[in-house]
């Protein structure tokens, strides 16, 4: 395992989703005095391993017929274009 790796992938994506709309749902379904933590906890975090794996699979199968380094491009225009849309909306 490339450590490397792994802490880059874990700080951007925890950076990412720090405040992110997925984060603000899991806060209200926890603010509910009759559901267990737990159960909030759990439902989550499997919520996102499936679409962690998801990801995975997909960048997987795209790397095997796109070249990597379009794919990045094209990653690095999304984040640049849903940034610029954010900003604009702001």
């Amino acid at each position: 395992m490339d450590i490397k790796v792994l802490a880059t992938v874990f700080v951007t994506i925890f950076l990412a989703e720090l405040g992110d709309k997925t984060q603000l749902a899991t806060l209200l379904f926890a603010a509910d005095k009759e559901v267990s933590k737990w159960t909030v906890f759990i439902g989550a975090s499997l919520a996102l391993v499936a679409c962690a794996g998801i990801g995975v699979l997909l960048g997987q199968y795209a790397s095997q017929y796109l070249n990597e380094k379009y794919l990045n491009l094209v990653a690095g225009a999304g984040f640049v274009i849903i940034g610029a849309w954010t900003l604009w909306r702001a």
